[in-house]
């Protein structure tokens, strides 16, 4: 009960450091627009799976810079300030949750602006929000636990999208497969095995990063 006391309490700080730092979001929201805008003005008409591969280009970068500053932004005297009253593993969970949700949103926030301007090719919506969920989480926990290791690194940003990349990639292969089931461009054959996959590999990603950062903590 204590963990869940201090991932609670250490949302509300997550929360509280966003809307303090309005401009960080504000940046997020504008690079999404315009990447929209982008498409909208590039494109007379988009092919649903060039639309499915525009939205999950989007959404990867837009999680990449949404998330970077998750331990990067935390300096020193702040890192041991949380070391004295909190434990590594509430701290891991808090800033995962926290991302999971602000990346979910972001990512509606996207397929709202391409329905908006280009149109949305999606017929199996349950489906298609199925994998911005699974997706979120996938992500949120593969560049957060990557942040949390730029900032052991003289908080090098850049390292984040280095180490990131490898691991988000099949994490998209099988988003881009999920979703262009959702938009009934294939036959439907796999969509089962796909969920499973992303399940197990959100799974997978979360085991390590609770195992891992609480040495990565200590250093």
């Amino acid at each position: 009960m204590q963990v869940v006391r201090e991932i609670v309490v250490l949302l509300k700080k997550e929360l509280l450091l966003e809307w303090r730092m309005k401009y960080a979001i504000s940046g997020i929201l504008l690079y999404v627009l315009s990447a929209v805008f982008i498409i909208y003005a590039a494109f007379a008409e988009v092919e649903p799976t060039t639309w499915n591969a525009l939205f999950w280009s989007i959404v990867l970068f837009a999680s990449i810079n949404a998330i970077v500053k998750s331990f990067v932004q935390e300096n020193g005297s702040r890192q041991l300030y949380y070391y004295q009253l909190a434990s590594p593993i509430a701290l891991l969970v808090a800033k995962i949750v926290y991302n999971s949700g602000l990346l979910f949103a972001l990512n509606l926030l996207t397929w709202g602006a391409l329905a908006f301007m280009a149109g949305s090719p999606v017929q199996n919506n349950g489906l298609f929000f199925l994998a911005l969920l699974l997706g979120s989480t996938g992500l949120s926990i593969t560049f957060t636990f990557i942040s949390a290791i730029s900032a052991k690194a003289d908080n090098n940003a850049t390292l984040t999208a280095i180490l990131g990349f490898p691991v988000a990639i099949p994490i998209l292969l099988t988003l881009v497969r999920l979703s262009a089931n959702a938009l009934e461009t294939t036959g439907g054959m796999g969509i089962q095995r796909d969920i499973n996959i992303l399940i197990a590999i959100d799974l997978v990603l979360a085991g390590m990063a609770l195992l891992l950062y609480p040495s990565l903590w200590r250093d």
